[in-house]
């Protein structure tokens, strides 16, 4: 039941903008599955879903790196980190990020996705991430790297744009 119910909410996530709990559960609930308001909030934790801001603007739930080839989640962070960064710097060995507000969670994820070596760890509130480095390089270092990764996923979405 509840691999069949998650299976269903990857379906639908992969599928469909969904917004918030309340839009999922009604397509649950159009499917077949009955749920409740808990039983879906674990879901969400479990099958590691988040919100990034869709290109109209409105937030949608995505799966964040299950299931994808290292080369395909690397892509997805990066192009996370270009639609929610607002500006990055570095203060000593920290690398401070202001994100759009409600992002900072997903940057901070993000990031601690990328397996940076030197990576003590990052702290995220609603639109600032703090990235603690073990020294002053490694955080410009990590700087260099958030800017390419930002850059690639701008190209990227550019090269796509022009096919159409």
């Amino acid at each position: 039941m509840k691999s069949n119910r998650q299976d269903k909410i990857l379906e639908l996530v992969a599928t469909h903008d969904i917004e918030t709990q309340e839009e999922l559960a009604t397509l649950l609930k159009e499917n077949g599955v009955k749920v409740t308001q808990a039983t879906i909030s674990r879901d969400i934790r479990e099958l590691n879903l988040t919100k990034i801001t869709a290109e109209n603007g409105r937030q949608k739930y995505i799966v964040l790196g299950r299931g994808d080839s290292e080369g395909g989640r690397t892509q997805r962070y990066a192009r996370m980190l270009k639609e929610a960064v607002i500006t990055a710097d570095t203060a000593k060995n920290l690398l401070v990020i202001r994100t759009n507000p409600g992002m900072a969670s997903v940057v901070g994820a993000a990031i601690d996705a990328l397996g940076l070596v030197a990576l003590v760890g990052c702290l995220a509130g609603d639109d600032t991430v703090f990235c603690a480095f073990k020294e002053e390089e490694d955080a410009t270092f990590a700087l260099e790297e958030l800017q390419e990764k930002m850059n690639s996923a701008a190209e990227e979405k550019s090269t796509r744009k022009s096919r159409r």
